[in-house]
């Protein structure tokens, strides 16, 4: 891995947190977290059974989410794990999440990138979230305190 690699990949997994915040008047920047994404992604998300969904699906249901019951969302990674071979790499984040400025939940993200024609690109996204019997690993921000600071 190069230190430029690590560094995109790194930068990437920042804009997608700051692209996914909003709070009233503030909309989510929804073409930057687009952009991110290979055409042909696919999200999992923490709810079971597995269902995939394309970045749009999943933009499109959280700015219908941020219309009306989630009025504010801000999402910052805690501690992050970047492995690279190659054009192939992982980024794995320890995040936490504040819903409607009262509401903190922590879930670890796992993203498999590509690098293609010199950039990075998301080509799936899976996350799951932290409970009492799967805490937030130590090196993924699990000794941070919760809540809005």
């Amino acid at each position: 891995m190069t230190e430029t690699d690590r560094e995109a990949i790194a930068a990437l997994v920042a804009r997608q947190f700051r692209s996914l915040s909003w709070r009233p008047g503030e909309p989510g920047d929804w073409a930057a977290f687009a952009a991110d994404f290979h055409p042909e992604a696919a999200l999992y998300a923490s709810a079971r059974p597995a269902r995939p969904q394309s970045p749009a699906q999943f933009a499109e249901r959280m700015l219908v989410l941020s219309q009306t019951s989630l009025q504010s969302f801000e999402e910052t990674a805690l501690g992050i794990e970047i492995r690279v071979f190659g054009n192939v790499a992982v980024a794995v984040a320890g995040c936490e999440a504040v819903e409607n400025a009262s509401e903190t939940g922590r879930n670890v993200e796992m993203m498999l990138l590509v690098k293609d024609a010199g950039a990075w690109t998301i080509v799936a996204q899976a996350w799951d979230r932290v409970t009492p019997e799967r805490p937030l690993p130590e090196e993924l921000g699990g000794n941070r305190p919760s809540g809005p600071s």
